[in-house]
């Protein structure tokens, strides 16, 4: 069954304007479509663009030019709905240290004008886990738990679509992986998932999709499983009696990362290479390969290939 896209941008470009004579071109056609239920994830270096495209869906930035279509709504006829149709989880901790989660959680359902009847705090606090700290001024609690108060935040007006901005840029490995059940909890209810983050480890573990962006222009666009079989680099350590002798020119596309008695490392092309003319070669010369593991890559090498340039 085909899935409908609940986010359609069509060329969206922004170009900022120092002075008359510089300009900054942040977004430069950019076309993308995340369906519903997806965990979507948008990758780039620094400058790449991520954080304008974030601020133009919630509305902080206008755009240059191009469409954007949320949850069916023209963000330029329907601003008011784009937004009600999504739920920001920004980078930084912003929550008043004097207010209790549940003040917090209610002040925010108030300014989305959701009445007193309608409201879900209690739902929301139990899904980031924090009914027992629901009347602890925010300035007592652990950064972890200011951060899951963040994703507490965006849900009051139960958007369709939440947009996490590096959630876990600068948190313990723990801590991540406990914003990641919560997340992966949120998307099993039917919440689609935007996010951006640095960590690639993080995006191949969590996303559907991938988008990469670089200066502004989206570079790749594809399934992870699909953006991890286009690396053709493999990284092959063998574990051996004695050095081998060997030198790079012999294979075409081979590369020497280590040689020594030990063992040796070769990074070579899966295209040019044929791994068993690579054992061939050592065990001619009276060497016993005890171990041999093998790496297809991640999609830190997608990355880099895509945005080296």
């Amino acid at each position: 069954m085909n899935k409908k896209n609940v986010l359609h941008v069509k060329n969206l470009s922004k170009t900022y304007f120092k002075d008359s004579a510089k300009s900054i071109v942040a977004l430069n056609n950019l076309n993308l479509e995340v369906k519903e239920g997806e965990i979507f994830g948008l990758l780039g270096p620094n400058g790449a663009g991520k954080s304008t495209f974030i601020n133009i869906l919630s509305g902080t930035t206008m755009k240059s030019s191009g469409d954007v279509n949320v949850w069916g709504f023209d963000i330029d006829k329907n601003p008011r709905q784009v937004r009600a149709s999504i739920g920001i989880v920004p980078q930084e901790i912003n929550v008043d240290p004097f207010f209790t989660p549940r003040k917090l959680l209610e002040l925010q359902a108030g300014m989305y004008g959701i009445r007193k009847k309608d409201r879900i705090t209690d739902t929301i606090l139990k899904l980031v886990s924090l009914e027992s700290q629901s009347k602890s001024y925010t300035r007592s609690l652990s950064g972890g738990m200011k951060r899951r108060l963040m994703v507490a935040k965006a849900l009051v007006h139960k958007p369709p679509i939440v947009i996490l901005d590096e959630p876990t840029a600068g948190v313990d490995v723990e801590l991540r992986g406990n914003l990641w059940d919560n997340v992966r909890s949120l998307n099993k209810q039917g919440v689609t998932i935007i996010l951006t983050t640095h960590y690639l480890e993080e995006a191949e573990k969590m996303c559907d999709r991938i988008g990469i962006l670089n200066n502004g222009k989206l570079v790749a666009l594809d399934s992870t499983d699909n953006l991890l079989k286009k690396i053709q680099t493999k990284k092959v350590k063998f574990t051996v009696n004695k050095q081998v002798n060997i030198k790079s020119n012999i294979f075409n596309s081979l590369k020497i990362s280590s040689n020594d008695k030990n063992g040796l490392s070769v990074i070579y092309e899966k295209s040019k290479i044929n791994i068993n003319d690579l054992i061939q070669t050592i065990e001619k010369q009276g060497i016993n390969i005890l171990d041999i593991s093998t790496d297809d890559g991640d999609l830190e090498d997608v990355f880099l290939t895509l945005t080296k340039n």
